[in-house]
């Protein structure tokens, strides 16, 4: 059987075409592996502390407390205040410029260790719209001090944080 010239034109280009449907996925492996080795290299691993908070019940009665300090520091808008549960107000540190005077704070929180060295629970009473950060700062402040400027080394204050809301 003789081909027409137009059928010939075509059978060479269905020739010529034939195998350039097909996807070549060999290229984006390589890239895909090159890019896991990047990622698992680069990657950075962070350590999480997690801390263990006593939060109070719903309906949790207040248990019998031994004779000494309660310590409470209550956040405010405008000043933070150190009291004790049983005799009331210690001490009140004013908002600076910058915010709270975090420094004063654990200069006082110091002073207060010093005299009761076996105490190791606080309780942090927030007002309301005070912020997490603040929070979490005040936190960090009840619990440790750095022994010496730009050290690693940490002493221990009131690391039994307990977090309630404040009075009005």
């Amino acid at each position: 059987m003789a081909q027409s010239k137009a059928q010939r034109r075509v059978m060479r280009n269905h020739a010529r075409y034939r195998g350039r449907h097909e996807i070549n996925v060999v290229p984006m492996i390589d890239m895909m592996i090159i890019l896991v080795f990047f990622l698992i290299f680069t990657a950075v691993f962070t350590k999480t502390n997690i801390l263990e908070l006593n939060l109070p019940g719903a309906d949790s009665a207040v248990p019998d407390l031994p004779e000494g300090l309660n310590l409470e520091v209550i956040i405010r808008k405008d000043k933070i205040e150190i009291a004790d549960r049983g005799t009331g107000l210690l001490k009140t540190v004013p908002t600076n410029d910058k915010g709270y005077d975090l420094v004063g704070l654990q200069d006082y929180l110091k002073l207060v260790k010093t005299k009761y060295p076996e105490k190791t629970d606080a309780t942090i009473l927030l007002e309301q719209d005070i912020a997490y950060d603040t929070l979490v700062q005040v936190m960090d402040t009840v619990r440790v001090f750095s022994v010496a400027e730009n050290s690693w080394t940490y002493g221990e204050l009131f690391p039994d944080v307990s977090v309630g809301d404040a009075p009005t």
